[in-house]
């Protein structure tokens, strides 16, 4: 460090503590923006991965299926003179083969992309469940435990019974909680299932479930795929659904497209069904930001009008330090340093008070679904963020008042 930033940095600390009061009003600006960013991105990161958890407990970020074709098959030939006229009446689009009869080689190229954590066959269908004179349709769900249990923590949502216990037993099932009120059915009840082929089977409940999703606990029942395909007569590797989870499920749209020119099936991103989740997670992420970035602007503003203040009070002393030799950088880098060291001081302790303020609110009662309290996200990025934001804001509003002590004209401020 040369000699003369060492002198102008014992000024800017001389002005700095100079007076005590307005420093603190100062740093305390910026711990106030820097706490209020942590919180507001913090909560709405939380409520994001909330809502993403509460989505995808159910819901797999890519879904492979067999569809119908995306554009009907034409039945007469296109003909060749102007003078023919065709016309088909209510042409109709079929699906020849439905769900997709070998679903092992779709997961094992699924399972060779490095960005997919998680894979999973489904067979389901929709069937009647009888308990007595109860009738109920819902959705059965046939299931490889193991990994439906990698993919969703399924088991974590047992609320009575182990899911386990479905491997061990071809009859066994399991039924959301509200299903299992509405059939009048409590563990250990043997109860029955129909299918639309007037297939019937007696299962027995050895586990409840509820995933918070209403309209899922009040519809669904699980057995295990192997005992799904018993029932409906299927081969050893059928399945109506294969389901990847991904590292990012924000990247569910570009790798499903990558994956569809590999695969002869449907392949359908989750953005595709539920674009107003992703509208919802944009909106609150950009509200957060909109609102932390006002806030330590608005710190920005306050530090400028304290600099400010702080130039007009010391052009004496600017003017004396000029008359001595001191140029415009001198007096530039002067006011800088006081400016970041408002917003160093401000950042660190706004960092530890955000935090902070995000630990109480994460330990607020709050019921509802699989969630026990107010949801909040600790993510580095945004500590980072912050501090880089409120160093940045801090600068800005004591480069302008430098700039403007800079440029002060030593011989008209001693004269008057």
């Amino acid at each position: 460090m040369s000699k003369a930033m060492s002198v102008n940095n014992k000024i800017a600390w001389v002005h700095l503590t100079s007076k005590i009061r307005q420093l603190i009003v100062a740093v305390l600006s910026v711990t106030f923006g820097i706490s209020m960013y942590i919180f507001m991105n913090s909560f709405t990161g939380g409520v994001n991965d909330a809502q993403a958890e509460l989505v995808f407990n159910t819901m797999a970020h890519i879904r492979v299926y067999n569809d119908l074709p995306k554009e009907a098959q034409r039945l007469l030939p296109v003909p060749e003179g102007r003078d023919t006229v065709q016309f088909v009446s209510n042409p109709k689009r079929i699906r020849y083969t439905e769900g997709i009869k070998n679903a092992g080689p779709i997961r094992e190229l699924l399972e060779s992309i490095p960005d997919v954590v998680a894979v999973t066959e489904q067979l389901n269908e929709n069937v009647f469940f009888h308990n007595g004179v109860s009738k109920v349709s819902g959705s059965l769900s046939g299931i490889d435990v193991e990994s439906e249990n990698q993919m969703f923590n399924t088991a974590q949502y047992m609320t009575e019974g182990d899911l386990y216990e479905l491997e061990r037993r071809n009859d066994g099932v399991v039924l959301g909680t509200g299903l299992a009120d509405k059939i009048s059915a409590q563990m250990g009840d043997v109860i029955s299932l129909s299918t639309a082929d007037g297939i019937l089977k007696a299962y027995k409940v050895v586990g409840l479930i509820e995933t918070g999703a209403s309209s899922v606990d009040k519809s669904r029942a699980i057995i295990s795929i192997q005992a799904a395909r018993q029932l409906l007569s299927k081969n050893r590797s059928y399945a109506t659904d294969v389901l990847a989870n991904l590292r990012n499920y924000n990247d569910a749209r570009s790798q499903a497209q990558r994956i569809a020119v590999s695969i002869p099936y449907k392949t359908e991103a989750w953005q595709e069904g539920n674009s107003q989740l992703e509208s919802a997670n944009t909106l609150r992420d950009i509200l957060a930001v909109t609102v932390s970035l006002t806030i330590l602007i608005v710190a920005g503003f306050g530090i400028y009008n304290i600099m400010n203040m702080t130039v007009n009070e010391k052009m004496r002393e600017i003017a004396i330090l000029k008359a001595m030799g001191f140029d415009g950088k001198d007096i530039v880098q002067i006011f800088l340093v006081q400016s970041v060291v408002i917003g160093f001081m401000g950042g660190v302790v706004g960092l530890f008070l955000g935090f902070l303020i995000s630990v109480g609110v994460d330990h607020i009662p709050f019921k509802i679904a699989s969630l026990n309290t107010l949801p909040i996200a600790y993510n580095p990025i945004d500590y980072v963020m912050a501090l880089a934001f409120g160093l940045l804001t801090t600068f800005v509003a004591g480069y302008l008042p430098a700039r403007k002590a800079s440029q002060i004209d030593p011989v008209e401020i001693l004269r008057g």
